[in-house]
């Protein structure tokens, strides 16, 4: 490649990333996930568009999975342990038994309804099984669910991946074998395997960046996200799950109290967008516009099987041995979103030679951007009228602040709505855990410095700083303050998570 070719290819590229990522802006703004405006970015500059043709299905699989190992990483570092600690049994039963009910109720109805063969409909179960990780990274994270169930969706999408791209794999082989021993066997391999890699990658480059004392600051970012991609590649290597053991290395880095952990989450958090609208855009690339319209009612059928039938059944089954309420069961049902991860699977009975594999690619593509475009928007929607959002609900705001960073703050926001006891207590009788504090307060769109008795009313935003060590305390004396007023632990209320 010469020079004049280079500054060619880079243009093209700066062009299109810069496309993706106002892309981002209008679909934050209109309420959808981004992956469907980078799926069309990719689609305006193919065949049908601009005239760029791929179709190397191979080298799609091969630049997908590793982008999919960066988004794990970044997802494992942007979570919090306190989030999905008490929700690890239900995530886990969902991630493993709910991707099997989800295939095989989802693959009965693509047999029976489309008469599909048995392996392009197991396939095609596997295939679109798991939630996925970057969708439900970036649509829930903007929704105030209770920390429980937000937390019990991150955890099942970021173990999930695993369970359904072994499936796909074995159903891939050609002619397709069934024997259940050895798929179990295989199946718990790889995950323990992965679990194993993961954590030994994460505890060990904990311990490790504590004691080494880097010559630049910017280097701990690079080197704890190296950690997590080195877990991934570990994984790969020893035929093992190298996407639990990502997103697990990602979990244990991110809450081991390292350095700079600010300068780290953001570091992660822009190569997975890198990731992601490279991969977007790719998936959007390979396939062909030409081809989709005969597959948009086989798509739609699968997709509602696959929404009203196989996730609701999955949830319910793997939920029912935990205290987990109805209307939290419907909102997992409903949340379920699908994303890049099932249309890359869908590339592997394309390489493995799989007949009949080209039209699941279609079928999938087509299921993923409709059912996206109805769920995402309707999240906010669906879990106000389930009534699980809380104006009253703490959420993080991401600051650049060195001293913020220095000092491990953390800088909290709450909305009071009404009927919550908050309204009338005074700051100082809020009794905040030291070192946290009010910095202030916005009423009627005018905000001020609030004083140790000033009284806090229905409507306001309360800016709250707070440290890594006190933040659960805070939240959870905030709670208890919201339910059942100053008085809250006379009432043996002590702000517990929903």
């Amino acid at each position: 490649m010469s020079l004049d070719h280079l500054y060619v290819v880079l243009l093209a590229a700066g062009v299109v990333l810069l496309a993706s990522i106002g892309a981002t802006r209008v679909a934050t703004f209109i309420g959808l996930p981004s992956l469907l405006l980078f799926l069309s970015v990719g689609m305006t500059i193919g065949e049908a568009g601009l005239g760029l043709r791929f179709d190397d299905a191979q080298l799609a699989q091969t630049l997908g999975t590793a982008a999919l190992g960066v988004i794990l990483v970044e997802g494992g570092l942007t979570t919090r342990w306190g989030d999905i600690r008490a929700v690890l049994a239900p995530a886990s039963v969902l991630a493993t038994v709910g991707v099997g009910v989800s295939t095989v109720v989802t693959a009965a109805g693509a047999h029976y309804l489309l008469g599909l063969d048995w392996q392009l409909a197991l396939l095609l179960g596997a295939t679109v099984s798991s939630t996925d990780a970057a969708a439900v990274f970036s649509v829930l994270r903007v929704v105030p669910l209770p920390k429980r169930l937000s937390g019990l969706l991150e955890a099942e999408s970021g173990f999930n991946d695993a369970p359904a791209i072994i499936l796909v794999l074995m159903f891939s082989a050609t002619p397709l074998t069934m024997d259940p021993g050895g798929i179990a066997l295989s199946l718990v391999y790889q995950l323990l395997a992965g679990i194993a890699i993961g954590l030994a990658c994460g505890f060990a480059g904990a311990a490790a960046l504590r004691r080494i004392a880097l010559p630049a600051s910017g280097l701990y970012p690079l080197a704890t996200f190296g950690l997590g991609m080195l877990a991934f590649a570990a994984g790969g290597a020893a035929h093992a799950s190298g996407i639990i053991a990502a997103y697990l290395a990602g979990v244990v880095l991110a809450n081991s109290g390292l350095p700079h952990r600010s300068a780290t989450r953001s570091f992660a958090e822009g190569a997975g967008w890198l990731a992601q609208i490279g991969l977007f855009v790719l998936l959007g690339l390979l396939v062909s516009p030409g081809e989709l319209a005969g597959e948009v009612i086989p798509a739609v059928v699968v997709g509602l099987v696959l929404l009203l039938l196989a996730r609701p059944i999955s949830v319910l089954v793997c939920l029912l041995g935990f205290r987990i309420p109805l209307r939290d069961q419907a909102f997992l049902s409903w949340g379920g979103l699908r994303g890049a991860v099932p249309i890359v699977m869908a590339t592997f009975p394309i390489v493995g030679g799989v007949p009949g594999s080209d039209r699941l690619l279609n079928i999938v593509f087509i299921l993923v951007v409709v059912f996206t475009l109805v769920q995402g928007p309707s999240l906010p929607l669906v879990a106000r009228k389930l009534g699980l959002t809380r104006r009253d609900t703490t959420r993080e705001i991401q600051v650049d602040s060195a001293p913020l960073d220095v000092l491990e703050a953390e800088l909290l926001t709450l909305t009071v709505s009404p009927g919550s006891r908050l309204h009338n207590v005074t700051v100082l009788e809020l009794r905040l855990p030291d070192p946290s504090v009010i910095t202030l307060i916005i009423r009627d769109g005018q905000p001020f410095v609030p004083e140790r008795e000033t009284r806090i009313e229905i409507g306001d935003e309360v800016l709250i700083v707070t440290t890594s060590a006190t933040r659960e305390t805070a939240e959870r004396r905030l709670r208890a303050v919201s339910r059942r007023g100053r008085l809250a632990h006379w009432f043996d209320e002590y702000g517990e998570p929903d």
